[in-house]
């Protein structure tokens, strides 16, 4: 397929990425920006903007949309929570959000590694706010507890796609677990955390199956909720099935927003982009 004029975006410039690295200045800090790659890098870069991943740079899944690579994850790095917060400093970041690769080798999923970076974070500077966007834990209620307890802003776990595909798109994962996760952690502090979630369109989904997805994660309370166009990491991925057009993605906004959620839609919109401007309404 062509990539129509509306997905076309510059490439980014390698000046953006170097400020980011030149400041943060320790390379064995990841970033999911660049593993995915991510097609906003350029721009959220420039702008003093990523979204750190933790526990390493291989994932146990095997996903197929995912740029991330696959295979045997290394030890986890009592250090990453320090790194973490002294590069955070040196971007003079206080909206900070942190993601990781799925572990589902460690018995907790890597959820006490989540709490231990943001506990340094709020030890470093108790006005930071944590973003975080989770794996599903393997359905582990102990593990989301752990990492609730260390007290995130904003907790994110993505749906990805619609329950029918999930044998194509996310094989190793259960729509219906994702949901609980959601929905159990509102549960737990619903007086004090933000929900989120998203998911990827152009594989294949019908408008009904999206907006299904969409009461879906309304009936788990969440709060936010984003929608992007799926675009293959590279040519050996997965490819997409259609480009939608922008016009579709405002009509899921405005049917999201009718149902009382805040949707963040467009082509480019990913998960984690412009992530404090979408919870505080900037």
């Amino acid at each position: 397929m062509v990539l129509p004029k509306f997905l076309i975006k510059k490439t980014p410039k390698q000046k953006n990425i170097n400020h980011i690295r030149n400041l943060i200045c320790d390379h064995s800090i990841h970033t999911v920006c660049e593993s995915a790659k991510c097609p906003n890098i350029g721009e959220c870069f420039s702008q003093n903007t990523l979204t750190f991943m933790i526990l390493g740079n291989s994932c146990t899944r095997n996903c197929s949309f995912c740029g991330i690579s696959k295979g045997s994850p290394s030890p986890v790095d009592p250090e990453e929570p320090k790194r973490i917060a002294r590069a955070v400093k040196k971007l003079g970041l206080n909206y900070v959000v942190i993601t990781s690769v799925t572990r589902d080798d460690l018995p907790d999923g890597g959820a006490s590694h989540f709490a231990a970076v943001i506990n340094e974070l709020q030890a470093t500077n108790n006005e930071i706010l944590t973003e975080v966007l989770i794996p599903d834990f393997q359905g582990n209620e102990t593990a989301l507890k752990v990492v609730l307890a260390a007290r995130p802003y904003v907790l994110n776990h993505n749906i990805e796609t619609v329950p029918r595909l999930y044998p194509k798109i996310r094989p190793q994962a259960n729509y219906q677990q994702s949901l609980n996760l959601i929905r159990k952690a509102k549960t737990l502090k619903k007086s004090t955390l933000y929900t989120k979630s998203g998911f990827m369109v152009g594989l294949g989904e019908r408008r009904e199956e999206i907006i299904a997805v969409l009461e879906d994660l309304k009936n788990t309370d969440c709060n936010i909720v984003t929608i992007g166009q799926y675009l293959p990491p590279s040519r050996e991925h997965l490819q997409p099935e259609r480009y939608v057009h922008p016009d579709e993605f405002n009509e899921f906004q405005k049917a999201g927003e009718k149902m009382g959620l805040k949707v963040f839609a467009g082509p480019f919109v990913r998960s984690s982009y412009q992530a404090k401007k979408v919870v505080n309404n900037e």
